[in-house]
């Protein structure tokens, strides 16, 4: 089975080397695509203030934080939560950064000991929307996903809407590794059943908006002083002089 861990985190501020400390993780697991409802989340005291910066985002005081366990005593349950999953976060160099310092800090083995792997969202989306906002805001709008209850940052609030951002995004290339697996032998086999395949629909161009295509592209080919590609491709194709 294929297990993917979800994550996010909220941190005292925005540098770990400056000593910034995370002070919320949220998890959920996926197997095959599929949430599990088995998450890990809890609420970290940092032995140190936040940020009025860091407060105004997540909205979590120092005073909540005050009778919370330390990271080193939660440590353990999250490794094993973690291990062997690949770990699915947005932004991950920042909350990679940040859960590094506080395994040194428990004198543990750093991460990608414990998880198989980690698939940064954000830069993915970026493959995907160049040029585009790529927040996990801007990811909810664009896929459809309802984030209208999320008023202040949330470990586990936002590693919930990560997921579903995180498979609305990757649907269509499962879908086609999908796709490519079934071999029609595969697909016919299945009950010694023929299955119906739906032809394609080919429209070709009529005559008069060839005649368009080729007018554009002598066109081109005179602005850019016989360099049009599409006419080098094309053998068949007159090329101005």
């Amino acid at each position: 089975m294929t297990r993917h861990i979800v994550l996010d985190t909220e941190t005292t501020g925005l540098n770990a080397k400056l000593g910034d400390r995370v002070i919320e993780i949220g998890c959920l697991e996926l197997l095959n695509r599929r949430p599990t409802g088995n998450h890990f989340h809890y609420y970290l005291n940092p032995e140190r203030a936040s940020e009025e910066g860091a407060v105004k985002v997540h909205g979590i005081s120092d005073e909540f934080l005050l009778d919370k366990p330390r990271f080193r005593e939660i440590a353990s349950e999250f490794i094993e939560y973690i291990r062997g999953g690949e770990l699915i976060i947005h932004n991950a160099p920042f909350d990679v950064e940040f859960l590094e310092q506080e395994l040194a800090l428990a004198k543990l083995p750093p991460l990608l000991q414990h998880c198989a792997g980690v698939k940064d969202t954000l830069k993915l989306a970026k493959e995907l929307h160049p040029g585009r906002k790529n927040s996990l805001d801007a990811l909810c709008q664009r896929y459809g996903v309802n984030n209208t209850h999320r008023t202040l940052h949330g470990a586990l609030l936002d590693a919930e809407l990560l997921a579903e951002v995180y498979l609305a995004m990757t649907r269509g290339q499962e879908s086609l590794v999908m796709d490519l697996e079934q071999t029609p032998v595969a697909a016919e086999s299945a009950g010694d059943t023929p299955v119906e395949r739906t032809r394609l629909l080919v429209l070709a161009a009529s005559d008069d908006e060839a005649a368009e295509h080729a007018r554009v592209l002598q066109d081109i080919q005179a602005q850019s002083k016989g360099k049009c590609v599409w006419l080098k491709l094309d053998g068949d194709a007159p090329v101005a002089a």
